[in-house]
């Protein structure tokens, strides 16, 4: 590859840098609603409140990369992401195997997430932004750790929601 640091490779970093702000902005929306509704299963909405944490520190890292590139987030990518966010976890609401079908979400949402990170630590280090591969290799870490976490636990959260469901009660709420 020629050179590396030209105006192409930055407009495609900094992009990629604002459109994970704004995925990180979808995720809480997300996250928010999935938590309001994890009533019967607190193992779910606890680890969702610990990767909220993690995500607003995620946030951050990314505002303070931007920010070495003279570039803000954009708000309105931001807005839309967070509203289709809310959306997406509200249709949910809808159907009877709510926590089921936000566990297959939440599998797709990280690994989307893994992937996107992975992306902008290539185009980090070829562009040679090397200031920017500690935070987005903590954030890919995280992110991998929460899919991990998703793709473990779905034995035991469709089991319970199956003993709830025999046992009469809405898994779901």
């Amino acid at each position: 590859m020629a050179a590396m640091n030209d105006d192409v490779w930055r407009e495609v970093f900094v992009a990629g840098l604002k459109n994970a702000h704004g995925v990180e902005h979808q995720a809480l929306a997300l996250m928010d609603r999935q938590i309001e509704r994890a009533r019967n299963f607190t193992e779910v909405a606890d680890q969702l409140r610990a990767h909220r944490v993690e995500t607003e520190t995620q946030i951050t890292r990314l505002e303070t990369l931007l920010g070495q590139f003279d570039e803000s987030a954009s708000g309105l990518k931001d807005a839309a992401l967070s509203m289709s966010g809310t959306l997406a976890a509200l249709g949910h609401t809808l159907a009877e195997d709510e926590i089921l079908k936000n566990a297959f979400a939440n599998f797709a949402f990280e690994n989307f997430e893994v992937a996107a990170y992975k992306g902008l630590i290539l185009l980090a280090r070829h562009g040679s932004y090397s200031a920017a591969l500690d935070p987005l290799n903590e954030t890919l870490a995280e992110e991998h750790r929460m899919a991990r976490w998703v793709d473990e636990s779905l034995p035991a959260l469709t089991e319970k929601f199956l003993r709830l469901k025999r046992d009469g009660e809405n898994p779901s709420r």
